[in-house]
């Protein structure tokens, strides 16, 4: 069973529905006890890097994401993905939960507009169990205008936004999608499935 978290930031009922539609076992929650006897967890959002760090400190439930992500598979999406780093710097210098080394910054894309959205083409970069079964021509939606800056060997994958935005990111068995994988059609469903397959 997979736990969906919901500290109140949004985006939950469509990552619902796009698990349940692959058959995958899921729940919402904001139970403690649930998050820790799932067999993974997914952190989505939308929104901004404090608002929701602070919503996930007032759930009380910090402490249980960041000590479960270590345990069992972690896919944080959209917000969720950067909420997952060092710091954040949205309106404000903020703390997340550091389960990835880097800094959520503005991006700034040369002539292009700010928020990024729409499809774009996911590169790969380092082998990663997300993108098994997937060409090098796939492209997933994107909404954002902040990105995360981190180290190379964290980079599973990339697009080209001006410059190389960093688009999914892995720690061992801790994932990040800047894209909605809920919104990206079959690729985005395929990398779904490889995420639950990792929870069985």
């Amino acid at each position: 069973m997979i736990a969906i978290v919901d500290y109140g930031a949004g985006n939950i009922f469509s990552v619902e529905n796009a698990l349940k539609y692959l058959d995958v076992e899921c729940t919402l929650t904001s139970d403690p006890a649930v998050i820790e006897a799932a067999d993974g967890i997914i952190l989505p959002g939308v929104g901004a890097f404090p608002a929701a760090m602070k919503k996930l400190d007032a759930s009380g439930l910090t402490g249980t994401v960041r000590t479960q992500a270590e345990k069992k598979p972690f896919l944080g999406i959209c917000l969720g993905m950067q909420m997952i780093f060092s710091k954040g710097y949205e309106f404000e210098e903020c703390d997340g939960l550091g389960l990835i080394e880097g800094d959520i910054r503005l991006m700034t894309p040369k002539g292009l507009d700010i928020p990024h959205m729409g499809w774009n083409r996911l590169i790969k970069n380092h082998e990663c169990p997300l993108l098994a079964g997937l060409g090098d021509d796939e492209y997933v939606y994107f909404v954002h205008s902040y990105a995360a800056q981190c180290a190379d060997e964290f980079v599973a994958a990339y697009t080209d936004y001006g410059a190389n935005i960093t688009a999914l990111v892995q720690r061992g068995h801790i994932f990040g999608a800047q894209f909605h994988p809920e919104k990206s059609g079959e690729v985005g469903l395929k990398i779904l499935r490889n995420f639950a397959s990792l929870t069985v």
